[in-house]
């Protein structure tokens, strides 16, 4: 090799010797070996270069075939630049430990992704972290497949190999091991799962990823979200994450879908804008077009014209919303690029996105320096156009149709676009502003019906999301269960009204328990201004100051409080589909529910008696993606017509996955300054679902939310109306629970039961 670094005459030889020292037979290498050996000769020293052809040279002889041997001879001399030389060691110590194992199909994907793993890493600790978090993954998940002790290949290895540099994209190297332990503790026997998860198929693989992700995650900011377009907007919608980083074979943006508002499941902080900023500003530009733009047929425009139609409607967009919101002016001109005028060749790239990018910059930053007199001609109309109060989409697309004409070149039929400074990542991509004449496979119509949730329940908040306790791997599925909740709806008040009539001796029997119950102790509370008598003491000693000519005390009142009793409780109700099912009461029949309506209006006006803070809400579930929480009375409402009416109104239906519900009534519960906090649920069934065949899983998921519930200071008691409850509701509540055989004396029991609990 010359001191130019170009082959001199002993090249030959040379190449020759380094050629013969492979040892390999491989006739794919007659045209790779020498331009890597020329790349590792300008990293590699002398002791590198022999260290890269002896690892070679094992590649080609552990009887794998070419390809290791020739993703070695590639990627090496790359990752030597990055990690230094002496890395090699303990990355072939790795590949030798897998040829050892079963596991000998993983080392071509291992040396596929090693490049783009060193990348992310770009420190050789960080990159022992790696290596050390693959063996470890290999021992153990190689020859556990069904417990058998043999020499199973792992299954998950080869996928997780592929992933790791879009897994690394997203996690530090913790976050990975966290990853990866979540995976290889939940299903050490399943293969099919195993794969899955590692293959990031499985829901809960994103899950586990969503919650490993550094960033500001949408799923944990969806409330407060919610409540910027309500409060900003006047507009709500179900706000849907997609994963970025590992889709990033086509370019996702924020858009809006029949299913909702499509976000990114997380955003970094850019810019010098925070990660919530970003969601704040692709929000408000969704609302503004929602409030202002108009759908156009797509069929009358060509491809460049519906590109510049859109920017000019973005841009009309972002002018409305900063002259009702100006202080989003900080964010969008962070956040929108600043192409570069001249930055374009026209002579080998298509310009018209440069030419529009740069457009939309200058119309929101009116320092924007640039010299095109066309630009600043559009800039002058655009502004005018505006100004006149003719703002609407159909005028601004007349607008953009003149920039296409005006700006116009041969070079904009390009296939080579200029997307440099172009992408405007808190813009949506407008599909919500085309129409088409006729629909085709690859033509969608957006302007379809909001799903039939969103349009019956107006008041449905964003969905919190719960864990579920796995008992079969004893840890949590992380945010496996989204809950939604709203107010029930309202029914005709007098209905309850009828019942209560209907019980009457029996509401005259609980009053006098009642009173007897109630409690007599009372504290004196002084210094009131406001109060249920006069304070003597206090208002001698104010009526003295008063004839001193002093500022006299005001508050010279007293007033009084029961102190025996300091007690919060939460009634949760299973609405589930089997309280359709008719008993026998007297001669004739009545539902579940009936009875249950009963029961329920009897003890709020009891608990109403007392004092007692009571909240009523119900519950049911359609799969693990839909568990809805009813609020049928809150602390703050009286037992009155608003209640009653909402009372009237239940209806069964669906399913009974008891243990979100439980823990989102805890959030309530928890909440209230009560020595004493206690949760009452009235289940007719064991909990169970339609999306999980395990019948035990949703038992110890609830039995799991109980211990959680103890911890944060809240005593549970079931009521059930099963008469097969035995067999499964001590292994949730202990000893804590209630079982009505004669499901038609429940009016009379559950007052009576919540008086024994409360004595």
């Amino acid at each position: 090799m010359s001191t130019s670094g170009l082959p001199d005459s002993s090249w030959g030889e040379r190449l020759a010797a380094y050629r013969a020292r492979l040892d390999c037979r491989f006739p794919q290498l007659a045209e790779v070996f020498e331009p890597c050996l020329l790349d590792a000769l300008a990293v590699l020293s002398p002791a590198g270069i022999d260290a890269y052809l002896d690892c070679a040279r094992f590649l080609g002889h552990m009887g794998r075939g070419v390809e290791p041997l020739l993703l070695f001879l590639e990627e090496w001399p790359t990752i030597a630049r990055l990690l230094g030389e002496d890395a090699l060691p303990a990355i072939e110590h790795t590949i030798r430990t897998l040829w050892k194992s079963p596991n000998g199909k993983a080392i071509t994907p291992f040396l596929q992704t090693l490049a783009a793993v060193a990348r992310r890493l770009a420190a050789r600790e960080q990159m022992q972290h790696y290596l050390d978090l693959t063996l470890d993954f290999m021992a153990r998940t190689t020859g556990s497949v069904h417990g058998i002790h043999q020499t199973f290949a792992s299954p998950g290895l080869p996928a997780f190999f592929i992933q790791a540099p879009l897994l690394l994209n997203a996690l530090t190297i913790a976050g990975l091991q966290n990853w990866v332990d979540y995976g290889i503790r939940n299903y050490p026997k399943h293969p099919e799962r195993q794969h899955a998860y590692f293959s990031l198929q499985s829901p809960d693989s994103r899950a586990v990823l969503q919650r490993e992700r550094h960033g500001t995650l949408l799923v944990d900011n969806e409330r407060r979200l919610d409540l910027y377009l309500r409060g900003m907007w006047q507009t709500s919608a179900q706000l849907v994450p997609f994963t970025t980083s590992l889709d990033q074979s086509g370019r996702s943006v924020p858009h809006d879908d029949p299913s909702g508002i499509r976000l990114p499941d997380a955003l970094d902080d850019a810019r010098g804008v925070s990660g919530i900023d970003r969601y704040r500003a692709a929000l408000a530009h969704i609302a503004g077009h929602r409030r202002w733009s108009t759908p156009m047929f797509a069929d009358n425009f060509s491809p460049q014209q519906r590109m510049t139609i859109e920017f000019f409607e973005d841009s009309r967009i972002d002018a409305l919303i900063l002259r009702r919101y100006p202080g989003l002016r900080r964010s969008f001109l962070a956040l929108h690029p600043r192409p570069v005028e001249g930055a374009c060749d026209p002579a080998t790239q298509s310009c018209l996105r440069h030419r529009l990018a740069m457009l939309s910059c200058a119309l929101l930053d009116p320092q924007h320096g640039y010299r095109d007199e066309a630009l600043h001609d559009f800039v002058r109309r655009f502004q005018e156009t505006l100004a006149q109060g003719d703002s609407s989409s159909a005028a601004i697309a007349a607008l953009a149709l003149s920039f296409v004409a005006r700006t116009r070149r041969q070079s904009d039929q390009l296939a080579e676009v200029h997307f440099t400074d172009t992408e405007i990542d808190y813009r949506d991509d407008n599909r919500h502003l085309w129409r088409f004449h006729e629909l085709s496979d690859d033509e969608e119509m957006f302007e379809q019906h909001r799903p039939a949730a969103a349009v019956t329940e107006p008041d449905r908040l964003p969905p919190r999301h719960y864990p579920e306790w796995d008992y079969q791997s004893q840890t949590y599925r992380p945010d496996w269960v989204s809950l939604y909740e709203s107010l029930h709806p309202s029914g005709d008040a007098a209905t309850i009204d009828r019942l209560l009539a209907k019980h009457a001796v029996l509401a005259r029997r609980l009053k006098r328990l009642l009173d007897l119950l109630r409690p007599q102790d009372k504290t004196r509370i002084r210094y009131q201004e406001d109060g249920s008598e006069l304070d003597l003491d206090i208002a001698i000693r104010s009526l003295i100051d008063f004839k001193g000519g002093t500022y006299p005390d005001p508050r010279i009142n007293m007033s009084h409080r029961t102190s025996g009793r300091n007690l919060a409780v939460l009634l949760l109700l299973d609405l589930s589909e089997s309280l359709r099912d008719k008993v026998r009461v007297g001669d004739g029949e009545q539902s579940v529910l009936e009875l249950s309506q009963e029961a329920v209006s009897l003890l709020a006006w009891t608990i109403e008696q007392l004092g007692d803070p009571l909240a009523i809400a119900g519950f049911h579930s359609d799969t693990r993606h839909d568990v809805r929480y009813l609020h049928l009375k809150g602390y703050s409402e009286n037992w009155g017509e608003t209640v009653k009416s909402r009372l009237a109104a239940m209806q069964a239906g669906y399913s009974t996955r008891m243990g979100a519900a439980m823990r989102h009534a805890a959030h309530y519960l928890s909440a209230q300054k009560a020595e004493k906090r206690l949760l009452l649920i009235l289940t007719d069934g064991q909990p169970a679902d339609v999306d999980t065949p395990d019948e035990r899983l949703l038992i110890e998921d609830a039995r799991k939310s109980v211990s959680e519930l103890e911890r944060q200071g809240i005593f549970t008691h079931c009521i059930s109306l099963d008469r097969k409850a035995d067999d499964y509701v001590s292994d949730i509540f202990g000893r804590r629970y209630s079982v009505i055989d004669h499901v038609e004396r429940l009016p009379a029991k559950l007052p009576e039961l919540f008086m024994a609990l409360t004595r």
